[in-house]
């Protein structure tokens, strides 16, 4: 049998374990935004030079693996998944404390794409709020620790102030939108 397709899941189903699950349930929708989240985070990290950066994209790619597992033991209920502890959330909030005192940022929002970096950084936020929201949803069916919850509402926040960061080390300006 090959090991990149099955074929199981020609029916709109997903095999997993011994148990069919639809492809649009809520489950395989979390599973697949954070996924998507963390195969993005690690474009994102592959375009960038800093150092600095990628190794807190790589951390944060880390902590989704965590993340995936809680939210995969609704399929495998024996399965002791690790536990996103409140100092990876602590370490986000840290992360973005540190940019905001280096870079001082204005109140408002920016146009996207001042930077190549600063733009793939842009995306990734906007993916991760996505993610947020379907974890959201998730949760009230599903209940996850208040750590998730919380590391993914500062993770967009930290993605955020990357991508400003990134334009302020370029010494590019960010421009405002105009609404007119």
């Amino acid at each position: 049998m090959p090991l990149f397709y099955t074929g199981k899941g020609d029916e709109g189903l997903s095999h997993v374990g011994k148990k069919k699950y639809p492809k649009d349930s809520l489950i395989l929708e979390a599973l697949g935004d954070l996924d998507e989240l963390n195969s993005f985070l690690g474009l994102v990290r592959s375009t960038v030079q800093n150092k600095k950066l990628t190794a807190g994209l790589e951390a944060v790619q880390q902590h989704l693996f965590i993340i995936q597992a809680q939210v995969a033991v609704v399929m495998f209920p024996k399965f002791k998944s690790p536990k996103l502890k409140k100092e990876k959330v602590e370490w986000l909030e840290r992360e973005i404390d540190v940019i905001e005192k280096k870079i001082k940022p204005k109140r408002g929002f920016v146009i996207a794409g001042a930077t190549p970096a600063s733009a793939w950084l842009d995306v990734v936020r906007a993916i991760a709020r996505r993610t947020e929201r379907t974890i959201t949803k998730f949760h009230r069916t599903y209940p996850l620790s208040r750590e998730i919850i919380s590391y993914l509402n500062r993770l967009s926040s930290y993605l955020y102030a990357l991508a400003r960061l990134e334009s302020v080390s370029r010494k590019i300006r960010e421009q405002k939108p105009r609404y007119r």
